[in-house]
């Protein structure tokens, strides 16, 4: 039996810390399908074409070069039913401190309850990329602030041309 693992979020934009949970998830399955929240009230930075592109670029790669199969979705529904709807047995979610286990842990919780052939696994961030947030890197990149150690080389030049002028 495959495992298939979902890795969710909105990825607005792609961040080192994604990037670290990616490199750990695929680890840990056979494959991992990245996917991109879309909600009507919100308004992100990135459309959702460019955060497909961005996490397929940027993701793609580290899943092949481990052997694992990559495919990245949209759902705007629950995650967890996004999850079902993939045929994923785990969902990945990526902690940076103890404000993010009391919170995952409750989403953990509602979702086992929902779909208990789901297992939620955390995974830790490293150290260098804990501070990470995609909030605060679109507040450093909209006042003018080099991004480039908290994002990809290519978010980092998709960000610059974002807040150009």
């Amino acid at each position: 039996m495959s495992r298939i693992a979902l890795y969710p979020g909105s990825f607005d934009p792609v961040t080192n810390g994604h990037l670290d949970v990616v490199r750990r998830a695929v680890m840990l399955c056979d494959r991992l399908i990245v996917a991109i929240g879309v909600h009507p009230g919100k308004q992100p930075l990135f459309s959702t074409e460019e955060r497909l592109a961005m996490v397929r670029e940027v993701f793609g790669p580290i899943a092949a070069q481990a052997g694992c199969g990559f495919d990245c979705i949209t759902y705007d529904n629950l995650t967890v039913t996004a999850a079902e709807q993939a045929g994923a047995s785990i969902m990945v979610r990526g902690l940076r401190d103890g404000t993010d286990l009391d919170y995952e842990m409750q989403i953990a919780g509602m979702n086992e309850a929902m779909a208990p052939n789901i297992q939620t696994v955390f995974v830790p961030a490293a150290v260098a990329v804990r501070p990470i947030t995609a909030t605060l890197v679109r507040q450093i990149a909209k006042m003018g602030g080099d991004v480039a150690t908290f994002v990809p080389p290519l978010v980092a030049a998709q960000l610059k041309t974002k807040f150009a002028g």
